[in-house]
């Protein structure tokens, strides 16, 4: 997981990355496809295919992590706005694996950028509706501003989160709010399991590899460069070559056959989180096709239900 960002200053120092101070409302690092624009291009434009601009708008940074506000095929600009980031950079810790989290009491605050990277304010969670690392590696936080509210104060749209799997090969964009750097690679298929010491993620994308994503890029959105729509959240890359240790996951496949890849990074599938919500965005764990880990009340019976999911803050075992 990439998480950690002691070591990283370093390495972006190192490579010449680090061009302004962590706090500077400049880019850190510029993606290839905008440092290739002010170089100039000699190619023609039908060289290359079309492909969305992608921003930093809506991106957010965490005080550990990166999110973004998202938005539900089915939210209107007069739900409370969501932001999406990983599991396991929860304020409280990285769940344990089977753990699910839901209607935690939560005022964490998110600084959102605007399109050239610049701070545009601040947003405050009211709670996190979900979060867990098991099988996936996601949560999400509602915040205490419509989306409307959201463009009203500060000029910034949120990024609309794919209903639709990503295919194999699609332009990708990892863009990091706390780095406030994009990275472009490409989706290299998918893996059966992914593990990292104790939790094991399901159908993680497999990244080329230039996204070779560091630590504070976790959480970040992963935007289908074609449909410019969230498709998965960045969540870890293999640090050291070693095999499912902390920073080092390794993949499973259905026979069991372990792979280690190292320098290659990996991101969690979102589209299952679409079928997990009402309207007015509201989680609802028992709606068809929401395929997501639930804690046990949620698999009770009806009856019970009524009872147990009365208990804001629930943190259940899978």
């Amino acid at each position: 997981m990439n998480r950690t960002v002691i070591g990283a200053l370093s390495a972006l120092a190192l490579s010449g990355s680090l061009v302004a101070g962590i706090g500077a409302s400049s880019a850190v690092a510029q993606d290839t496809d905008t440092a290739s624009a002010r170089a100039g291009s000699t190619a023609p434009a039908a060289a290359t295919p079309k492909l969305n601009a992608v921003t930093y708008e809506g991106t957010v940074a965490l005080s550990n992590c990166s999110g973004s506000v998202v938005k539900l095929p089915s939210s209107t600009d007069q739900d409370p706005a969501l932001v999406l980031t990983n599991g396991h950079c929860l304020e409280g810790g990285m769940p344990g694996a089977g753990q699910v989290l839901v209607n935690q009491p939560s005022s964490r605050s998110f600084t959102l950028l605007n399109a050239s990277a610049g701070t545009a304010g601040t947003v405050r969670a009211s709670k996190l509706l979900y979060g867990t690392m098991t099988d996936t590696d996601a949560a999400i936080y509602q915040v205490n501003a419509t989306y409307a509210q959201i463009k009203q104060r500060y000029n910034v749209n949120a990024l609309e989160l794919s209903a639709e799997r990503p295919t194999s090969g699609a332009t990708i964009k990892v863009v990091s709010g706390y780095w406030k750097r994009t990275y472009t690679c490409n989706v290299n298929g998918f893996v059966n399991q992914l593990r990292e010491g104790n939790w094991t993620w399901k159908d993680s994308v497999r990244y080329t590899s230039p996204c070779n994503v560091i630590g504070g890029t976790s959480g970040s959105p992963v935007i289908d460069a074609n449909s410019g729509k969230v498709v998965a959240v960045n969540n870890t890359i293999n640090e050291s070559g070693q095999r499912c240790t902390m920073n080092n996951p390794c993949e499973v496949d259905q026979n069991g056959q372990v792979t280690v890849r190292r320098g290659i990074g990996y991101a969690q599938q979102t589209y299952q989180l679409t079928r997990c919500f009402g309207p007015g965005n509201v989680l609802d764990l028992n709606q068809a096709g929401c395929t997501v880990p639930k804690p046990r009340w949620a698999q009770a019976p009806a009856a019970d239900r009524l009872v147990t999911s009365a208990a804001p803050g629930l943190i259940a075992q899978k």
